[in-house]
């Protein structure tokens, strides 16, 4: 396996402008929470240009990492329990959500799975990696660490790696 491409979205990025600036069409992505959009994006950017990216394929696993997962957006939706919880943003309340916009977007029908770990740790991650690769259908993943400890801090690493 080898790192085909990476990109960091750095901490303190405004990323709708992000978003804007690489022309991006996906309406959702206004409504997610900025776990997600962080996600959303570093896929956006690690598969552009890609001639056959939006053609249905098995092969490409997205998998996740987080420290924080998606407290950040807990804590918003609890703070609406006091009067009405709101669905839109109940609807991030899971990490996962992020594995599943990308499949979603790009039509990937592969392994999806959001991993919450206590710190950035490559071995680890590797090692989840190397296990995503050991079926015979797995070719490529989208791998990334993205983590939320708010709204304008965060950390965002991800890689687009091959067989």
């Amino acid at each position: 396996m080898r790192i085909a491409r990476s990109i960091d979205i750095p901490s303190g990025a405004t990323l709708s402008n992000l978003y804007r600036e690489h022309k991006i069409e996906y309406p959702k992505f206004f409504k997610m929470d900025t776990l997600c959009k962080l996600g959303f994006l570093a896929s956006e950017l690690l598969l552009e240009g890609d001639a056959d990216r939006f053609e249905p394929r098995e092969d490409r696993a997205v998998l996740m990492f987080s420290r924080n997962g998606c407290m950040t957006n807990d804590i918003n939706y609890e703070k609406t329990m006091a009067d009405y919880p709101s669905p839109s943003l109940f609807v991030y309340t899971l990490p996962n959500i992020i594995t599943g916009e990308v499949a979603i977007r790009n039509k990937y029908k592969g392994e999806t799975s959001a991993f919450l770990l206590e710190e950035y740790d490559e071995g680890r991650m590797w090692a989840v990696v190397e296990e995503a690769f050991q079926d015979s259908v797995t070719t490529s993943a989208i791998v990334g660490w993205i983590d939320c400890r708010s709204e304008s801090e965060w950390t965002c690493k991800a890689y687009l790696i091959e067989r």
